[in-house]
């Protein structure tokens, strides 16, 4: 009994490893998609995902990437389109083939390749901000007139800010 609980636990390690090196699930976690708990629901999702494994014999890719889309889905607000979770799902299966056939040397050792790996964490960049569209407009401006034939060249009149922060642009008479 001890030695199937620990391998067990290696298996649980595994999923640990493949989940948390998962840039999306990190993405999820460090933005709080999963709320003030996203850590906890990271760490849970590990056991609810060894759990899936033991419960259900010969399961297919197809069956596995439904299931975490939908973990993702219902804990971390994140619809999973980056094209990783068959990867992913791949990845869980072999480890669980391995646990499977008694190869917990391989899987330790793939275990301990997934952790040294020290992928930089995934970065999520803030839109960019008023400051910059607006020297983005400028340049779209100095570009169409530069583009538009010299005889035909009428002045427009300037942007106006609307009440509400809109730019409204008229029209050339």
């Amino acid at each position: 009994m001890a030695a199937s609980a620990a391998s067990r636990e290696i298996f649980t390690e595994g999923v640990r490893a493949v989940l948390h090196s998962w840039p999306v699930l990190q993405i999820a976690v460090d933005n709080g998609f999963g709320g003030v708990y996203g850590q906890q629901k990271a760490d849970w999702m590990v056991d609810v995902v060894q759990q899936y494994f033991h419960d259900n014999a010969d399961l297919e890719q197809f069956e596995v990437e439904d299931f975490i889309a939908q973990l993702m889905d219902q804990e971390f607000d994140t619809v999973v389109d980056d094209g990783s979770l068959p990867e992913v799902s791949l990845s869980l299966q072999q480890m669980f083939n391995q646990w499977q056939q008694g190869a917990i040397q391989h899987l330790q050792h793939t275990i301990n390749t997934l952790s040294s790996k020290k992928s930089p964490r995934a970065k999520v960049t803030a839109p960019p901000t008023e400051s910059d569209n607006d020297s983005e407009d400028e340049t779209q401006v100095m570009e169409c007139e530069s583009s538009c034939p010299s005889s035909s060249k009428k002045e427009a009149p300037p942007p106006q800010e609307d009440e509400d922060g809109w730019t409204v642009v008229r029209k050339r008479k």
